[in-house]
């Protein structure tokens, strides 16, 4: 039987941010179209590697307790303690409903061997409850992962990154792609960072 937390109901609509926000205004609009896949590897490395490294590692290593972390994860803050911009539009009530589930469920993600497990547990507890959507399920879960150790092996998929990997001609009807499918250039890459680079310069891909 499973433990999932039961739906709610919030008054206003499901996530519908598909694209990785950070830093500057110019960030948040993501970068002028450019030159490919090369320049766009070249270009996530230089502008987005470490910060996108850095704000794991809080979760990772900063925070005192796996609580903390769940908490801080599932309602999406920055160590800055700001919400991130992915979920600036989910309604507060969705995101504390989110907190207490996972909560009351931290033995089973603890319980977690893999990413993909982690991601699944995270998925089942979450995603029924209103205003909750599939980026914010691979947010939490990549946060919560990065306190236990867990990070992708495999590139999910959501609105964002979906056309990112159209626009490389891969079939993005999936969950996830592997990364032996990537272009040779992206395969230095972390999954995480290339579900990053696929979300941020999709604009660049096609």
């Amino acid at each position: 039987m499973s433990d999932r937390c039961g739906a709610q109901s919030f008054s206003l609509q499901s996530e519908t941010r598909s694209c990785r926000s950070r830093g500057n205004e110019q960030d948040r609009c993501g970068p002028e179209p450019g030159g490919g896949v090369e320049a766009a590897v070249d270009h996530y490395i230089e502008h987005h590697r470490a910060r996108a490294a850095r704000e794991l590692e809080y979760f990772g290593r900063v925070l005192r307790s796996d609580e903390e972390a769940v908490e801080r994860a599932a309602l999406a803050l920055l160590p800055s303690g700001k919400r991130h911009p992915h979920q600036y539009h989910i309604p507060r009530g969705a995101l504390e409903e989110s907190r207490r589930c996972l909560l009351e469920n931290l033995p089973r993600l603890r319980r977690a061997t893999s990413f993909d497990d982690l991601y699944d547990h995270v998925d089942d507890l979450i995603r029924p409850i209103s205003g909750i959507g599939e980026l914010t399920v691979y947010d939490t879960a990549l946060r919560i992962g990065a306190r236990f150790g867990l990070g992708p092996t495999r590139v999910y998929l959501h609105a964002g990154t979906r056309e990112g990997a159209r626009a490389l001609g891969l079939d993005a009807r999936r969950p996830a792609i592997e990364v032996d499918e990537l272009p040779v250039a992206m395969r230095h890459l972390s999954a995480r960072e290339v579900e990053d680079l696929l979300c941020i310069y999709k604009s660049w891909l096609g």
